[in-house]
């Protein structure tokens, strides 16, 4: 099995597990980004808490599944966002207004897009979650 986009494998099995009913996931591949969007996620209620195990062949994340994702899943190709075209890409991509969240890479970090709107930030689109 490739891994070419580890976020994209992260999240895709977080969905599928979460369609399953189960009650955790293990990812075999940590990185920076990951970890920051499992933040995000757990910050907005979408997962429980995670933690990190170093074994001999790296790390890996045990992730508290809650039930309340619908969908995840990463936005490819990863698009540039102006401070004021964050409408569009909510529209496109979460079901319903104020319902769900967008996760962004800006200069500043990465964040939802309800965030960078407040910092008057634009960034890439990383993920969606709702």
């Amino acid at each position: 099995m490739a891994l070419n986009d580890t976020l994209s494998n992260t999240l895709s099995k977080i969905d599928a597990y979460e369609n399953l009913g189960r009650g955790d996931c293990i990812i075999p591949i940590s990185s920076k980004i990951i970890k920051k969007v499992l933040e995000i996620m757990n910050k907005y209620n979408y997962v429980g808490a995670y933690e990190i195990t170093n074994t001999s062949r790296g790390e890996i994340l045990k992730i508290n599944l809650i039930g309340s994702i619908n969908k995840c899943g990463v936005v490819k190709p990863r698009f540039s966002v102006k401070k004021n075209d964050f409408e569009k890409y909510e529209k496109r991509y979460l079901p319903a207004q104020n319902f769900g969240i967008l996760i962004v890479s800006t200069s500043q970090g990465i964040m939802t897009n309800y965030e960078a709107k407040e910092k008057n930030l634009g960034g890439k689109l990383l993920a969606y979650v709702y």
